[in-house]
């Protein structure tokens, strides 16, 4: 039989059940989002004989629908998604069950209302009908219990993490009588349709991840105030240095809110016993911090405060002795800075966790004890100790999961170090040390189980660069990119340099992958599994050339980057551009030229060259400005003017887009271009959609004319930047980079409608970005945004 998810039902609208409407909407799925009736309007509507008494009844889902739209991050990929949720309530409503292919229980954490809740559901369902359950803990197989037959072989628990859209697990739970047919198709859907890491985890409390990642921010919290650390000092070193997020162990509980947390952590309090339930038992002053409102960040303080101050406002943290908010602390000991200084991830972790002083001896009593107790417990709650690391890297932002961090540690000395502090080692470790097996993981994704290493199951669409970087795949490399075979005749040009920003060593590879690809293969994907595709330019190398005024060396760069642009548009071979997250600046420029782009849906894209005090160099003024001009119908009168207008705004406001949806208003994404729900599969979508452009018969574009607005646009471009200036809302340095960006989209004083050739306005924009290079503000906003990070407004 061959399933399909043509529309769905959700049930409760709270932050969670609107959070995974959204994340259908965002994916084409309708939706049907239920809920209470609200008291007043079961006392006050009576009947639902008029519209108005039904959108009362449904008050609940209806707000929730507005709220989306307000929310930030924002939950859907663009505002018009949210029409594909409709808003209704549990009692008028319930009869529609039947007209979906999925139904997904998001009600509150309470058994007995659960279950009422599904009896219902049961009620008014098709047969084949999958349903599954949001829980973030409670008993699926309790859930299931009175049901039809039918319903349980369609049942099982679907955990999303908050926000369903941005965090990337997905636990799948069935129960003993699930349909292993409907368990496989539900794994597959979450990864193919929903993007979703999946990974199936057993009916236990909590799952994987919440019940590990609990455990290790409760040990945490106990070795801090064992050992007397601050908050702050925690912190700074249980972030990145241990491969963690930025958030590390305090932020992350003001963001997720305490009483979350706590209600997650009482979840395994009471289910468990002896040495485990001690540490899921939140200390006193955790539970006054609830008492007291202090939430975090949906209260406004927690384990941090934003307060004002004299000079602006200070983050302070919590003092939990006194209950007084405190001025931040970091912590101060030579092992930090040698871990900011190792180089690797293994090499950061074991700085830290093997020193002789104070966040050496947190640290590793941290690790220690969440080592240990994953070790315990992966049997419990996973098939394996690769979904145990999975879980915790999708789920909660980590790196590396518990089992590579004990790789990275070396497991035969830890170990030692773990039996010499009279810690009990798990009866498995124990024999696949004995065995000789000294790590867990050889090579990649093969992970130690039952005596033996085992190939885990990965989806076929996930390629993984790292394996094809060998001898007999490089095609060539230089110190900022590699060219990369990756079969099926489609090369990989991959940036390796610094945050995958753009120099002369990138700028080269550019050419020669193009020339080797037109000799020798059937396309291109320029794509890197980074953090990010490109954040733009080597804005150090431009900033350094300008103070020395060596503008003529400049003019030879720029020209350069404009000249590897136009390699890519005129390829003779089709180039497909796979960017995801942040891609600005040189980077949109180098996916404007492209054949095609397969963009990651999140992809946040934007020519931000503006906050530096610049305009794009690379072609991008322009390459904006012609896809808005080729996507007016043919047969219509094109309004030049309004084409202008709208490049202009774009880039002089600097306006980044918040997925690739969004992405494709603002005109940087082509309508016939592609979208990969799944991070994870990019490279491959990419790939397949360079061979179908080949096999397609791919000729490059030819050369063209572009007509432009010319003076009298110029003039009209300017007015609305000068009244934007007359109101004080940009500064005298925001109106010349705007006065520079007009002229080079009117293509300077020509008449209106002029034709003009693509290499002269490639010249005008290079004229203006080495005009305003020289500027002492834009170069004061180089520096900033070089030295904090964030653009200055001068």
């Amino acid at each position: 039989m061959t399933r399909h998810i043509k529309k769905a039902a959700v049930l409760g609208s709270g932050i969670m059940g609107s959070g995974i409407a959204a994340h259908l909407a965002n994916i084409g799925i309708p939706v049907l989002l239920l809920d209470v009736v609200p008291k007043e309007a079961q006392e006050n509507t009576g009947s639902v004989a008029t519209m108005e008494a039904k959108k009362v009844r449904s008050k609940l889902a209806s707000e929730a629908v507005q709220q989306l739209k307000k929310q930030k991050p924002a939950p859907l990929a663009r505002q018009e998604n949210a029409d594909l949720i409709e808003p209704g309530n549990f009692e008028d409503d319930m009869h529609r069950l039947n007209e979906v292919d999925w139904v997904i229980e998001v009600v509150v954490e309470n058994l007995e209302i659960k279950q009422k809740v599904f009896a219902q559901v049961d009620e008014y369902r098709r047969d084949g009908t999958i349903i599954t359950s949001n829980t973030s803990g409670i008993s699926i197989e309790a859930m299931a219990e009175g049901r039809t037959e039918d319903f349980r072989r369609h049942f099982l628990g679907t955990h999303f993490f908050n926000p369903p859209r941005y965090l990337k697990l997905l636990e799948v739970i069935p129960t003993k009588e699930t349909d292993k047919n409907v368990l496989s198709f539900m794994k597959r859907f979450g990864e193919d349709v929903l993007g979703k890491g999946v990974v199936e985890a057993k009916d236990t409390p909590n799952f994987i991840a919440n019940r590990i990642g609990t455990y290790g921010l409760l040990v945490t919290v106990r070795e801090m105030v064992k050992g007397g650390y601050s908050v702050g000092e925690v912190d700074s070193v249980t972030g990145p240095a241990l491969g963690r997020p930025k958030s590390a162990t305090f932020r992350t509980l003001d963001v997720v809110g305490l009483d979350t947390f706590m209600h997650v952590a009482k979840n395994v309090y009471d289910k468990v016993e002896g040495e485990e339930k001690e540490v899921f038992n939140p200390p006193a002053f955790m539970e006054k911090m609830i008492e007291e409102k202090m939430l975090g960040s949906k209260t406004g303080r927690g384990f941090y405060e934003k307060q004002k101050t004299a000079e602006g406002s200070e983050i302070l943290e919590l003092d939990y002795e006194s209950m007084e908010y405190v001025t931040r602390k970091k912590m101060k000991a030579p092992s930090v800075q040698q871990s900011k200084q190792a180089k690797g991830k293994a090499a950061k972790i074991q700085a830290l966790a093997y020193a002789d002083d104070k966040a050496g001896t947190l640290v590793w009593n941290i690790l220690k004890a969440t080592l240990l107790y994953s070790a315990e417990k992966a049997g419990e709650v996973a098939d394996s100790i690769y979904d145990v690391d999975q879980a915790m890297k999708w789920g909660f932002g980590w790196e590396l999961g518990p089992f590579e961090t004990w790789d990275a540690l070396g497991v035969e000395k830890s170990t030692a170090r773990m039996k010499q502090e009279g810690e009990k080692i798990p009866e498995w470790v124990e024999n696949m040390l004995a065995d000789g097996k000294t790590s867990f993981y050889e090579g990649y994704a093969r992970y130690y189980h039952k005596g033996q290493y085992t190939e885990a199951d990965i989806n076929e669409k996930v390629i993984n660069l790292k394996s094809f970087k060998n001898d007999s795949n490089v095609i060539m490399k230089n110190t900022g990119a590699s060219l990369i075979d990756i079969g099926d005749d489609i090369a990989v040009l991959e940036f390796t340099s610094p945050n995958n920003s753009i120099g002369l060593d990138v700028m080269q590879m550019i050419n020669k992958s193009i020339e080797e690809v037109e000799k020798n293969y059937k396309g291109l994907v320029i794509n890197n599994q980074g953090k990010n595709f490109c954040v733009g330019a080597n804005l150090m190398m431009m900033l350094m050339e300008a103070q020395d005024m060596n503008f003529p060396e400049i003019d030879l760069v720029v020209r350069q980057f404009q000249n590897s642009m136009a390699k890519i548009r005129y390829s003779e071979k089709p180039v497909v551009a796979a960017p995801f997250q942040m891609t600005l600046g040189g980077g949109t420029e180098v996916c404007l030229p492209s054949a095609g782009i397969q963009a990651s849906m999140e992809t946040y894209m934007g020519l931000v060259e503006a906050g530096v005090g610049l305009i794009p160099g690379g072609g991008g003024n322009k390459e904006l400005y012609l896809r808005h001009v080729n996507r007016i119908p043919e047969g219509t009168k094109v309004d030049l003017q309004a084409v202008s207008n709208n490049v202009f705004e774009t880039i002089a406001m600097a306006k980044v887009s918040t997925s690739a949806h969004e992405a494709q208003k603002l005109g940087f994404i082509r309508p016939q271009d592609d979208i990969s729900i799944n991070g994870d599969h990019l490279l491959t979508d990419a790939k397949n959609k360079a061979l179908y452009l080949y096999e397609q018969g791919y000729r490059a574009p030819k050369r063209e004319k572009i007509p432009v607005v010319g003076e009298r646009g110029y003039a009209t471009m300017l007015l609305g930047a000068k009244t934007l200036r007359f109101g004080g809302q940009v500064s005298e340095h925001d109106l010349k980079i705007a006065e520079k960006l007009a002229f080079v989209l009117a293509g300077g004083r020509v008449p209106y409608g002029t034709e003009v050739d693509e290499q002269y306005l490639l010249d005008v924009e290079r004229e203006a970005f080495l005009s305003l290079i020289g500027e002492p503000k834009t170069q004061q906003r180089m520096q900033h945004m070089l030295t904090t990070g964030k653009p200055l407004r001068n």
